[in-house]
C-alpha cells in the first residue's frame, strides 16, 4: 500500500457544508502495509526482500521509489486491480479524514504471488507474512507449507476471524482485539494466557504474541513460561503502523539468532519509539539502541531476564563498548561493596552484576542467610551509578551465565587465581581478560552481622 499525507492548517469551516477547510501546504508519501514492515526491517540494518501485489500505475511507481531509496529489494506481482493507496488529510497533526483507493485482488494474481514466493523462500532466514485482508494472501496455507519445507520460520501478523489458515506457522502476532474475536473475551491476564496456550495447541504454533496496547505484550509458547512485558510508551502520538514496527523488529531480532523473549523485548522498545511519531514511520537501529540505553541504564530497579541482559550486552559490544562482569551475594550492601564495584566498572564501559538467589546464598553462607532478600539486593545494586545491569543466578557458579554473556572483562574479588575463577576459560576463549581485585579490608557482611550480634548480646546483659 501507499500511504499519502496531505497536511495544512484548518482555520475555517466551509460555507458549502459543515466541514473544516484545510489549506494543504505539504504532501508526503510513505510505504504502508507490508511495505512498511519491509522499511522497518531495512532501517534496522537487515537485508530484506519484499513480495507483494501492486499495479502498473502512479501509486505503484511512487511506492517502488520509496522502497528502492531505502534499500528494499522488491519483487512485484502486477495486477490490473492497481495499487492500494490510503490518503490522509491532517491538520495540526490530527487526521480529519482518510480516503482509500483499492480494488479486489483477482485470485489468479494471488496465486502468481504464492508461486513466486515458493521459488525464493529457501534462501531466507525468516518469512514475515503481513495479512491486511486485501486479497494478496488467498493462498497463505501454501506459503506456510513452502517455507516449512525449507525449515524457514514463519512469523505472521494475522487478520480476520479464521486463524486456522495460519496452521503450522512459527508465530502469529494478533492484537488483543483480533485475538478475542477468535477465542472470546479475556477478562484477565490469566484467562488470556490460558486461551493463548489452547490456541497454540489447536493451530500447531510454536508461539503466539498478543499485543495489548497500553497493557504491553504477552508471549506464550509451547515450551517456556509466559513472558509478559509492560508497555514502554509514556506518550502516544500516533499508533499508525506501530504493529508493523513490532513485527519488523521481532522478525529481525529472531532471524539474527536472538531468542523469542529477547526479540519481543526489542519489539516492545521499538513500539514505544514509533508511537511518538506522526504517521507511518520506521525505527532505526540507532534510535533503538538509545532507547535501550535510556530505559535500562541507571533508571532504578528492573528485574531483568538473562535474555534481556544478553541482548543489551551484544548491542553494547557491537558499538565497541567493553562489558565487565562480576558476581556475588551482596548481602547487607556496604561501602566495601561499593568501592569494589566502582573499581570493577572502571575496567570497561558497562558493568553487569549477577546476584546469587536466596537459595544459593543459603548453600554458600548457611541457613540464616541472606539477611536481605534477592529483590531488595538487586534493587540496591541497580541504584548504584556504576552498575548498568543486574540479574539473578541460581546455579552453584555463574560459569554458564558468563559463557552465555561473553563479557570482555571478568572480575572477581579475593584471593583467587585467575585460572580458578568460574567462567575464566570462556572469557579467555573469546579474547577477554580476567582480573582479580582485592576486597577492601575491614568491610564484610559477616563482620557487620557479628557486630550487630555482639551489640544485642551486650544489650541483653544489662
Amino acid at each position: 500500500m501507499l500511504d499519502q499525507y496531505w497536511s495544512g492548517r484548518a482555520n475555517r469551516i466551509s460555507p458549502e457544508a459543515p466541514v473544516p477547510v484545510v489549506k494543504v501546504s505539504s504532501d508526503d508519501i510513505r510505504a504502508g502495509g507490508a511495505a512498511n514492515v519491509a522499511l522497518n526491517i531495512a532501517a534496522l540494518g537487515a537485508q530484506v526482500d519484499l513480495m507483494g501485489i501492486i499495479g502498473q500505475d502512479e501509486f505503484g511507481s511512487q511506492l517502488d521509489r520509496v522502497l528502492s531509496a531505502a534499500g528494499v529489494k522488491s519483487h512485484w506481482t502486477y495486477s490490473d486491480a492497481g495499487t492500494i493507496c490510503k490518503l490522509r488529510v491532517l491538520s495540526h497533526h490530527q487526521q480529519l479524514i482518510r480516503m482509500d483507493f483499492e480494488n479486489p485482488v483477482p485470485q489468479a494474481d494471488a496465486l502468481a504471488l504464492t508461486e513466486a514466493l515458493a521459488q525464493k523462500v529457501a534462501g531466507y532466514d525468516a518469512l514475515v507474512i503481513s495479512d491486511y485482508a486485501k486479497g494478496a494472501l488467498q493462498f497463505v496455507e501454501q506459503m506456510i507449507t513452502a517455507a516449512k519445507s525449507h525449515q524457514v520460520p514463519v512469523l505472521i501478523d494475522p487478520k480476520g476471524n479464521d486463524f486456522t489458515i495460519y496452521q503450522g506457522a512459527t508465530l502469529i502476532k494478533p492484537n488483543q482485539g483480533e485475538f478475542e474475536v477468535i477465542v472470546g473475551g479475556c477478562e484477565s491476564t490469566e484467562v488470556l494466557l490460558e486461551k493463548a496456550q489452547a490456541l497454540i495447541t489447536t493451530l500447531g504454533l510454536e508461539a503466539l504474541l498478543v499485543t495489548r496496547s497500553e497493557h504491553g505484550m504477552a508471549l506464550v509458547s509451547q515450551t517456556a513460561k509466559p513472558y509478559l512485558l509492560k508497555s514502554q510508551a509514556q506518550e502516544v502520538f500516533d499508533v499508525t503502523g506501530a504493529g508493523d514496527t513490532v513485527m519488523a523488529t521481532l522478525a529481525t531480532a529472531f532471524a539474527s539468532g536472538m531468542s523469542l523473549p529477547a526479540s519481543v523485548n526489542l519489539a516492545n522498545q521499538a513500539a514505544s519509539i514509533v508511537v511518538k511519531k506522526v504517521g507511518t514511520s520506521t525505527v532505526t537501529r540507532a534510535e533503538l539502541e538509545e532507547q535501550l540505553k535510556n530505559n535500562q541504564r541507571h533508571q532504578g530497579y528492573a528485574s531483568m531476564s538473562e535474555d534481556e541482559v544478553k541482548t543489551l550486552v551484544k548491542i553494547a559490544q557491537d558499538k565497541g563498548e567493553r562489558v565487565v562482569f562480576t558476581n556475588g551475594c551482596f548481602d547487607l550492601l556496604h561501602s566495601g561493596h561499593v568501592r569494589y564495584l566502582n573499581e570493577a566498572a572502571r575496567l570497561g564501559d558497562r558493568l553487569v552484576v549477577a546476584v546469587n538467589t536466596d537459595e544459593s546464598v543459603q548453600v554458600l553462607k548457611g541457613p540464616t542467610r541472606p539477611i536481605v532478600n534477592l529483590d531488595s539486593r538487586m534493587e540496591l545494586l541497580s541504584a548504584l551509578s556504576c552498575v548498568d545491569w543486574v540479574l539473578p543466578f541460581s546455579e552453584e557458579t555463574p560459569e554458564r551465565l558468563i559463557c552465555e554473556l561473553k563479557p570482555n572483562v571478568l572480575v572477581k574479588g579475593g584471593d583467587y587465581k585467575p585460572e580458578n575463577i568460574a567462567g575464566a576459560q570462556c572469557v579467555w576463549a573469546n579474547g577477554g581478560q580476567v582480573e582479580v581485585l582485592s576486597f577492601w579490608q575491614g568491610y564484610s557482611t559477616t563482620s557487620m552481622v557479628n557486630k550487630i550480634e555482639a551489640a544485642k548480646a551486650a544489650e541483653g546483659g544489662k
